[in-house]
């Protein structure tokens, strides 16, 4: 039996379902022969309210890194996590991160360990509905030509809710009284969360060195009841839409709120779910949907790379 030592940082939602379903899964790690060990839980305030294991150590102090294999982060942000993460990465042990932000913006630090295979983060786009692992394998036989995309799930729900006839901020006020918008909820309404995701998935099948400074965005905030009148009027939906495909010698990326036919695959993919639509030279046109957040719905795609790591595969590498 080996043993691997695991450092978490960050236990929210998603801190909190990697340690249970990290729990739940001791049995698959032990038929692997590795015993999974959890030697520190990087919190805020240790005195919050969380469920986690009996024995979980949670810590202030970030000192217990230092004794870690590999490392999980799930507490967001980008000069933070980053501090912590880069002597990790450094000494060549592992990272798994559901960081789309830190990703994006930071891609200049981080992009040689990525091409090491050091960093994991299959759950920083569409969380536990796998599109990273297969863009970053079998679909680059395939020359890419294009990808569209719903991959915030506030902004879906915000303009579903705007379907049934209710206005912008009252569909907002709602979405942040459910928890699915933060406050302000700039990142998603503004559009740089799907941003940061789409420069993340840029690296995969375009260039990757892709810049997340390259990506135009523009948000929900101005869509009206009429806009989406006149779409449905029309047999569209508005949909807050991330595209990828060719421009010239170059890639032409853009967030934007896009009029899509009703029988669009995002548009029939269900309610409050991520969607991509990838097409490629040989392997044509194909769907990816599911649930995009959550605290479980990630965590199952934390825990995955986890398992990727201990059976010795690498990370993910963007293009050369």
């Amino acid at each position: 039996m080996r043993t691997v030592t695991v450092g978490l940082l960050g236990c929210g939602s998603v801190g909190q379902n990697v340690l249970n379903l990290l729990e739940r899964r001791r049995a698959i790690f032990a038929d692997l022969g590795v015993q999974l060990v959890v030697c520190g839980v990087l919190v805020r305030d240790i005195g919050a309210q969380r469920d986690v294991p009996a024995g979980t150590p949670l810590t202030t102090d970030p000192s217990f890194l230092n004794e870690c294999g590999m490392v999980v982060e799930v507490m967001g942000g980008i000069d933070k996590p980053l501090s912590l993460l880069s002597p990790i990465l450094r000494s060549d042990r592992p990272v798994i991160t559901a960081n789309k932000a830190l990703l994006a913006e930071r891609w200049d630090v981080l992009r040689e360990h990525a091409l090491g295979g050091r960093l994991y983060y299959e759950s920083a786009v569409m969380a536990g509905t796998p599109i990273i692992g297969p863009m970053s394998t079998v679909l680059r036989a395939s020359r890419f030509i294009r990808l569209q995309a719903v991959l915030n799930g506030t902004c879906a729900y915000i303009l579903s809710q705007m379907e049934e006839g209710k206005p912008y901020q009252q569909a907002l006020s709602e979405a942040q009284a459910l928890g699915y918008a933060e406050d302000p909820p700039t990142l998603d309404v503004g559009g740089f969360d799907t941003a940061h995701k789409l420069a993340v998935l840029a690296r995969f099948c375009a260039d990757g060195d892709f810049k997340f400074a390259d990506v135009k965005v523009r948000g929900i905030e101005d869509v009206t009841l009429d806009d989406i009148e006149a779409a449905r009027a029309s047999g569209e939906k508005i949909k807050l839409v991330a595209t990828l495909e060719r421009d010239g010698s170059g890639w032409k990326a853009e967030v934007a709120p896009t009029r899509l036919s009703n029988d669009h695959p995002i548009c029939t993919s269900g309610a409050g779910r991520n969607a991509m639509v990838y097409e490629g030279e040989e392997c044509g046109p194909l769907v990816f949907a599911g649930g995009g957040a959550g605290g479980m719905v990630t965590a199952s795609a934390v825990v995955g790379d986890i398992m990727d790591c201990v059976l010795g595969f690498p990370g993910h590498v963007p293009l050369h």
